[in-house]
């Protein structure tokens, strides 16, 4: 990289560094998830993005719990009977090449057209396990976004929505809009969503603030009152996985960290704990 450009240039280039951890986690010897495709896709630069972050020994766990977890939850989904997935900020994700997924499943990544383009030349020659569909579109265009969940949502009769490290980007009043767009389509019946506590958004922007810049600021995304604050927008959390608690059972989590991990879980208000979860939201 040229030392007098900004680690970070954009949000696509988070998308590569976390490529770059899958890539990791999979070539580990008792991995516990395969992407064969992510060395690819993460690419050079996303190998140097994970080496310069604060900690770099220790801030694989949380991607790999992250992903280990979504993989889970959309497995469950799909075999409970969803006929769509929509992926929103896509990003580097290869589940539809890596899973398996039966071939009538319809799979719709959303994204900028920069990133698209760029894992469509890396994924050109590999064939999806089941109909994926790439839009590209700017999710913070209101009235597009709600015109393309009007389609799918009238063509689809289960469809969960995920969107894997973006809440924490978004306020929460953006966060409040997408939820009320995502519940007003009836088809869309489960939606997977990632975020943390104040106490972990504090300490995570005065480690890696600076260096985020590019991506669009600090995160932002950190409800007080935990995964209830969904309630208000027509979603019930269903099912509160914690990070650090599938990090430890898969043990892939710091020694340092091992008493954190002993504490009781807990799925409401988190305070200045610092506490991060993926969250299986349904319709009431």
């Amino acid at each position: 990289m040229d030392p007098k450009e900004p680690l970070i240039r954009n949000i696509s280039d988070t998308a590569r560094w976390v490529a770059a951890y899958r890539a990791r986690e999979t070539e580990r010897p008792n991995a516990v998830f395969n992407d064969p495709y992510a060395r690819r896709l993460a690419g050079d630069r996303g190998e140097e993005i994970a080496n310069a972050m604060p900690f770099k020994d220790g801030n694989e766990w949380p991607f790999v719990a992250r992903t280990y977890l979504y993989d889970y939850f959309v497995q469950s989904q799909v075999q409970q009977g969803a006929d769509t997935v929509i992926n929103l900020a896509a990003g580097l994700d290869a589940r539809p090449y890596r899973m398996d997924l039966p071939s009538s499943l319809k799979w719709v990544e959303v994204d900028l057209a920069g990133i698209l383009d760029y894992k469509e030349g890396i994924l050109a020659s590999e064939k999806p396990r089941c109909s994926l569909e790439r839009v590209r579109l700017d999710l913070s265009n209101v009235a597009g976004r709600q015109k393309l969940f009007g389609e799918i949502g009238a063509r689809s009769h289960k469809v969960v929505v995920i969107t894997e490290g973006l809440l924490a980007y978004l306020s929460p009043d953006d966060v409040g809009a997408l939820a009320v767009d995502l519940a007003a389509q009836k088809s869309f019946q489960s939606w997977l969503a990632d975020f943390g506590s104040p106490g972990l958004m504090a300490m995570l922007n005065k480690q890696m603030g600076e260096k985020l810049k590019g991506a669009g600021g600090p995160f932002k995304f950190s409800p007080p009152e935990g995964p209830p604050f969904f309630t208000r927008y027509g979603w019930k959390p269903t099912d509160v996985r914690s990070l650090i608690k599938c990090a430890a059972k898969l043990k892939r989590l710091p020694f340092f960290l091992s008493i954190v991990a002993m504490l009781p879980e807990s799925n409401g208000a988190q305070g200045k704990r610092p506490w991060s979860a993926v969250c299986l939201l349904t319709r009431p």
